[in-house]
């Protein structure tokens, strides 16, 4: 049996939001496995990523924890060397987490004692400017996601949100920092750290923001983020885009494509898929 070469082991809260995670990395030339929850059985096949689909995000925190750090460990007996918790672009959370909590969590775990926080996809229009998180050309408290009925987001302020959720003190790096690259990012961290934080929400508002991020976490035990970061990654560990990594045995027999979102983005897709005589 061939054991998996797992550069980077990310725990995912939500099925949908770990899809898009590993499309980013494919995209960035890393060969990528998805799982849907934490696998019984070691990895039997080479990848550069795993992706484990957890369904975490509006769950009771304390299993969360459980369920991310079942997660976590069977990640490191793949090898991986990073560890990337992904959460949702518009960091949907409540007043207790459990995006907090779970970070804790997995940096006791980790034995780390920093990381960086930043839902920022520019591609999906989500971006995070001193602090504040927008959804298009608004606030994050002002694009309907104040109306969630699980996870209302009222506060655009990330540091305020993030805060609320965790004992451990949350600092920023904004994007007059971010916009000078590796460099400055790291020595802000280093800045921060001596301050006493040990969690850092990061401005971005580009992709090249998030690619000019991706070199500074080069060696951090763990990455929290939504999928954007994930193009910023695989740079890191020598993988450069390719055609190869997006290529999939072909599929044989019955094919079916499961959609989890009545979001008004996704029913268009899902009429546009009809009209299309699919």
């Amino acid at each position: 049996m061939t054991r998996a070469r797992a550069l980077l082991g990310c725990i995912a809260d939500d099925f949908t939001g770990a899809t898009d995670l590993a499309n980013n990395l494919v995209r960035a030339g890393m060969r990528v496995v998805q799982a849907m929850g934490v696998p019984t059985a070691p990895l039997d096949t080479e990848a550069d990523a795993i992706v484990v689909a957890l369904k975490s995000r509006t769950i009771p925190k304390e299993e969360a924890i459980t369920q991310s750090l079942a997660a976590l460990q069977w990640l490191q007996a793949q090898g991986a060397e990073q560890i990337y918790f992904k959460y949702c672009s518009t960091f949907d959370s409540t007043a207790e987490g459990n995006i907090g909590p779970v970070t804790d969590a997995l940096m006791q775990a980790l034995g780390t004692d920093f990381t960086i926080a930043t839902p920022a996809f520019p591609d999906n229009k989500r971006t995070v400017f001193k602090g504040y998180l927008f959804v298009g050309d608004v606030l994050l408290s002002e694009s309907g996601m104040q109306n969630h009925p699980l996870t209302p987001m009222t506060d655009p302020n990330l540091v305020r949100v993030l805060q609320a959720q965790t004992p451990s003190r949350v600092g920023l790096i904004d994007h007059s920092v971010v916009a000078q690259g590796e460099a400055a990012i790291r020595a802000r961290i280093d800045q921060l750290k001596a301050e006493g934080v040990r969690m850092a929400v990061v401005d971005a508002v580009s992709n090249a923001d998030l690619l000019r991020l991706g070199p500074a976490l080069k060696g951090m035990p763990l990455v929290t983020a939504g999928s954007g970061v994930a193009i910023g990654l695989p740079g890191n560990f020598g993988v450069a885009p390719c055609n190869e990594a997006a290529r999939l045995p072909a599929a044989q027999g019955l094919q079916a494509i499961v959609s989890g979102s009545c979001s008004v983005a996704t029913n268009q897709q899902v009429m546009d898929f009809i009209k299309a005589g699919k």
